[in-house]
């Protein structure tokens, strides 16, 4: 008689598993069964009591891991693309390109789409987006079908100043966006894909009354928060002149430095800031490609030997987590100066997916392959030359391997993502509607980028 556990909707076999568990790292020829979204078997071969299977996937050349877990974008921000980052600043800082607020909600659609479908495709299965129109954004990324941490952003200035280098804290503003964050987390309320977050955008952005209500509603309802720490020389400037104090020092004031905090950026952090972070149980979020594309690096070495969970993401560039391993590892040996075993793959690997969904407390559901944890998997094809020979796979991944080699994307065991292409959307239409919503929003500020 076979057991019930060996009955499953999907079974996948032959591949080579990175599991991300460090008890279990790696399993050569392995196989995964999965039932009702979940792991339930996990070995090499099939269950010796045999088993049924709705779906069998036969994976000889082709590697799994765990999905990415992105845990800071921006998706409409897609709308600024090959232009933002030699601007040298943050989007919402720099004048003379569109802003998110600016957008019409088919505008904002069509943008959040293409920024949530670019980074599926790439092997995120989880997103934490923050942004303007997050309402519109959340429903239009949801229908890809990956999880989403997602929040409107929240703060109390008005960006349209801020791009010109006016900070005015206004309540009316901080009040109408905590309302509208709250909306949101009561609209999605027990979703079983999309956990609403608050996003304080930055101390800077947000006066320390307002921190102290989002630490209270955060604290409530058990949310976590994410925010932009350490990002600037500006954002250090602003808070000192209005605080006399770090942007670490004023999080941990209004109460909102803890276990629910995650961080990203982090470029300007003292050592006491550090000790701090260590202190409280935050987060690190680790953004390394749009650090150095802008000439800065997070103190990354610093920050793990303080043994602060850092998670990965991609912010307002390209989708491809794959990539950002490699700009996680290169840049903290750059900054050693050595090859040593601090900085080994396994460690941004973990960045990736387990210690990304630490720090949005969902690490006993995703984050790693184990039996008893949802079913959220990248497949590779490794049947290519950069991928070749596989000595250790985890290292070609990490050093040659990119998105584009993804072959199919599953969360709660549901394949989104299959021959490289989505299964729930049409990514002709969804490039072709953010080509039209750039051309519209581009047309008063960027006519040089379209001559004619």
């Amino acid at each position: 008689m076979i057991s019930e556990l060996n009955h499953f909707d999907l079974f996948l076999t032959g591949a080579t598993i990175l599991t991300g568990n460090p008890g279990q790292p790696e399993i050569r020829d392995g196989s995964i069964g999965v039932r009702d979204g979940k792991i339930t078997w996990l070995g090499h071969g099939t269950p010796q009591s045999g088993h049924t299977t709705k779906r069998v996937l036969k994976l000889a050349g082709c590697v799994v891991t765990p999905g990415f877990v992105n845990t800071h974008t921006h998706s409409i921000l897609t709308m600024v693309r090959g232009v933002a980052v030699d601007a040298g600043f943050a989007p919402s800082y720099t004048p003379g390109i569109p802003k998110g607020p600016e957008l019409n909600p088919d505008q904002a659609r069509a943008f959040a789409r293409l920024g949530a479908l670019e980074a599926l495709l790439f092997g995120s299965t989880v997103l934490g987006d923050h942004f303007a129109h997050a309402d519109v954004a959340t429903e239009s990324m949801a229908e890809l079908g990956m999880r989403l941490c997602p929040s409107w952003r929240i703060h109390d200035v008005d960006f349209a100043e801020v791009a010109h280098g006016s900070w005015t804290h206004r309540p009316a503003i901080g009040a109408k966006m905590l309302g509208a964050a709250m909306d949101l987390y009561d609209r999605w309320k027990g979703h079983p894909r999309v956990t609403v977050n608050l996003a304080a955008h930055a101390v800077d952005t947000c006066s320390d009354g307002f921190l102290r209500e989002i630490a209270e509603l955060a604290s409530r309802h058990s949310l976590v928060v994410s925010t932009h720490l350490g990002q600037s020389i500006v954002e250090l400037d602003r808070v000192r002149e209005r605080t006399g104090k770090t942007s670490t020092e004023v999080l941990e004031d209004v109460g909102l430095l803890n276990s629910r905090l995650i961080g990203g950026h982090c470029i300007y952090l003292t050592d006491s800031d550090i000790a701090r972070m260590a202190r409280s149980g935050a987060h690190v979020v680790h953004i390394p490609k749009c650090n150095a594309s802008s000439g800065r690096f997070a103190p990354t070495p610093k920050l793990k030997r303080a043994g602060i969970n850092i998670a990965l993401a991609t912010d307002t560039q390209h989708g491809d987590m794959v990539e950002l391993m490699r700009w996680a590892l290169v840049t903290a040996r750059v900054q050693t100066g050595s090859v040593d075993d601090e900085w080994q793959p396994h460690h941004v690997f973990h960045m990736a997916t387990l210690g990304g969904a630490k720090a949005l407390g969902m690490a006993d559901s995703i984050g790693s392959i184990e039996v008893g944890k949802r079913a959220d998997l990248v497949v590779f094809d490794f049947q290519r030359p950069h991928l070749t020979p596989q000595v250790n796979p985890l290292g070609n991944l990490v050093h040659t391997g990119h998105g584009r080699d993804v072959a199919m994307v599953l969360v709660d065991g549901e394949i989104l993502v299959e021959d490289g292409r989505p299964t729930r959307v049409d990514m002709d239409v969804i490039c072709r509607e953010a080509e039209k919503a750039a051309r519209e929003v581009w047309s008063d500020v960027g006519r040089q980028y379209w001559a004619a």
